[in-house]
């Protein structure tokens, strides 16, 4: 069975009143999220299998293989992204599934990002979710450090080794994430239960452990495919972590509590849109979490001529925006 904490995380996320007053359910566009499964399988299988072999056979200019096996990271995440939201396939079972094994493949833990998402969701810009805030507690360059360590592959490298906590006796779990998760703020103690139930949950902890093995098998056997080129394969997995790290920042960056959805959307060139799966339209997507990536875009159009609409600015300028370092909690 379910946790509570679990439970009341997925209820709130599937009747957001935002979503439900502002508009309708629309259709998942199942033909496009099939395509792009296609494409991001056939990505991952040239990382993980087939560029070792090119490297042999064609040596260092194989590597620039490396460059679109890395934009399609925010691909790979958009398609995990929707089954999270219940919106790659119509079928429950199917979106499950599909959603696993592409985690799988990125080797995050599937229920645990899943679980993190939705608590994003419910509690945007609460204290435990600013890392781009300084708050005063301790020196400044330790802020700094921090943040950029988070920034530069640090959010990624963290979810990479969240399942360990599975393997962990329950009472050590949940010590470890009370100690993390702090009660700061109005929904502190809500907040540190919830990831404190989700932590010491039986079910999520046995399929964690399972999820986790599997990644494990899965790069162990890349990396030997890979030999004496195995640098390769940590550089793509590090230039992966580091767009996930970025792109998980960049739309609360700096945002204050009372912007609508707590969160920013951005403008980019059409054919980014696919890639990044419309996640450039973050504000939007915390306003309507339960509607498909394909229809933000048309929502945007509908929104744009609204004279309170807030400006948007540009994605990549945006992104290297956030290494003017965390903001001020006085500042903000």
């Amino acid at each position: 069975m379910e946790s509570r904490g679990v439970a009341s995380v997925e209820q709130d996320e599937r009747v957001a009143p935002s979503a439900s007053r502002t508009a309708k359910r629309a259709a998942i566009n199942g033909r496009a999220n099939l395509m792009l499964i296609v494409v991001v399988s056939m990505g991952a299988v040239v990382e993980l299998a087939a560029l070792p072999f090119l490297l042999r056979q064609w040596g260092a200019p194989a590597l620039w293989l490396i460059v679109p096996i890395v934009i399609l990271t925010p691909t790979h995440w958009g398609l995990i992204h929707e089954a999270i939201h219940g919106q790659l396939f119509a079928s429950r079972r199917l979106n499950e599934n599909v959603g696993r094994t592409l985690a799988i493949g990125l080797a995050l833990p599937f229920d645990a990002v899943r679980f993190g998402h939705l608590m994003h969701h419910r509690f945007t810009r609460e204290p435990y979710d600013q890392p781009d805030v300084h708050t005063g507690d301790g020196p400044r360059w330790r802020s700094r450090l921090q943040y950029y360590f988070r920034l530069l592959g640090g959010f990624y490298f963290g979810e990479l080794l969240l399942p360990l906590l599975a393997f962990m006796p329950s009472g050590t779990a949940r010590s470890a994430v009370a100690s993390t998760v702090s009660t700061e703020g109005p929904a502190g103690a809500d907040v540190q239960r919830l990831f404190v139930n989700f932590a010491t949950d039986p079910v999520r902890r046995q399929r964690t452990r399972r999820d986790w093995l599997l990644s494990v098998v899965l790069y162990a056997c890349a990396f030997y495919l890979y030999g004496v080129w195995w640098p390769a394969l940590v550089a793509a997995m590090y230039l992966r972590g580091v767009w996930l790290s970025m792109a998980d920042n960049l739309p609360h960056f700096d945002v204050a509590l009372d912007e609508p959805g707590r969160a920013r959307n951005f403008r980019v060139a059409r054919m980014w849109q696919g890639i990044l799966m419309n996640h450039h339209l973050h504000r939007l997507h915390h306003q309507h979490p339960t509607l498909p990536w394909t229809v933000l875009s048309a929502l945007a159009t509908d929104a744009a001529p609204r004279a309170n609409a807030a400006p948007e600015h540009a994605y990549f300028r945006s992104a290297l925006r956030q290494f003017s370092g965390p903001v001020s909690a006085t500042h903000r």
